[in-house]
């Protein structure tokens, strides 16, 4: 009798074990508008797989991605709801949702690759990524989305005059419209998915992106000119939102935001590789490159930096990254 009660107590322990280990599994969805195959897709998926192994799969991330669950603000908006918990996201596209991601989108705020990396790693963006919150998610790190140029469909970019009288594509940012207004173009707002159409039909004459722009998104074959100006480099962000976060223990938060810097390590390499094959196809697909002198953009766009300076946060940002070259 002794043996039997003490079987059946071994059994319903191991019952109560199973049940709690399903029951502490946790399950987060992380959506992305980027195609499946981009470079920063593949390490999304690298980082949802790290998460999974570290916490002996006790946090399960399943990824959304090609945009099957909206754009950008759209994945964003489901962010704050708890709808979606984790996602990769412009700082062009956050600056709607809290207005410290503004000084990213500004023009020729960082003057080289090197000076990104160095202030994006530092403890600079420390507070940017907490001063969300209250809009309902965190940041967890960032990704390198490439310097932004123009392409056009005849007249090379090589001065800012060469933009007068030119439709051109750009983010739907307060910051980018008033970047081309006042190089002298013509600013048209855009959906991503629409600039091929829009080049080809010619509702807009150019538009402005990194090179993979050209490659992946294919607009290479109705441009006939690269102008490397390197007027941008807006940050990608990711961010996990304030209802996936109570959902977790403090551990698996800390294994979910090593995962995270471990994602921009990689990131950085297989961009990188990314860019430089790019450019190779670029010149492959018969677009013209050039590269213009950069110092008669910026001084065209110095108004709209010392614009934003007026506000007492953004400004304090970015005269630290300014500082920091």
């Amino acid at each position: 009798m002794k043996k039997l009660t003490s079987a059946l107590a071994v059994f319903a322990a191991g019952i109560a074990l199973t049940a709690g280990s399903a029951n502490a599994t946790v399950r987060l969805k992380l959506a992305d508008a980027l195609a499946a195959d981009h470079p920063t897709s593949v390490i999304l998926k690298q980082f949802a797989e790290e998460v999974e192994e570290k916490t002996d799969g006790e946090v399960k991330i399943r990824l959304y991605m090609n945009g099957v669950l909206g754009s950008e603000r759209e994945v964003l908006e489901q962010v704050q709801n708890g709808a979606v918990d984790i996602t990769r996201v412009s700082a062009a596209n956050l600056e709607n949702f809290n207005p410290i991601y503004q000084a990213f989108t500004l023009p020729y705020l960082f003057n080289s690759q090197e000076h990104f990396y160095d202030v994006m790693d530092g403890p600079i963006v420390d507070p940017v990524y907490q001063a969300s919150l209250d809009s309902g998610f965190m940041g967890l790190t960032y990704f390198d989305s490439g310097a932004r140029s123009f392409y056009t469909k005849s007249k090379c970019v090589e001065t800012p005059d060469d933009l007068k009288g030119q439709k051109l594509r750009v983010i739907n940012s307060h910051t980018s419209i008033r970047m081309v207004e006042l190089m002298g173009g013509i600013p048209t707002p855009l959906p991503y998915g629409e600039i091929y159409t829009a080049l080809q039909q010619g509702v807009i004459d150019g538009a402005e992106n990194n090179p993979t722009a050209l490659t992946l998104g294919r607009h290479g074959e109705v441009v006939e000119c690269y102008s490397l100006d390197e007027h941008l480099r807006i940050p990608d962000f990711l961010v996990i939102s304030k209802t996936a976060m109570d959902e977790l223990t403090d551990e698996q938060l800390t294994i979910i935001k090593e995962a995270a810097v471990h994602a921009t390590q990689e990131q950085k390499k297989v961009w990188n590789e990314a860019v430089d094959e790019a450019m190779q196809q670029i010149e492959e697909m018969g677009v013209t490159i050039v590269r213009p002198d950069k110092a008669p953009f910026q001084e065209k766009v110095a108004p709209l930096i010392e614009e934003y300076k007026q506000d007492p946060a953004i400004g304090q940002l970015v005269d630290a990254i300014q500082n920091a070259q």
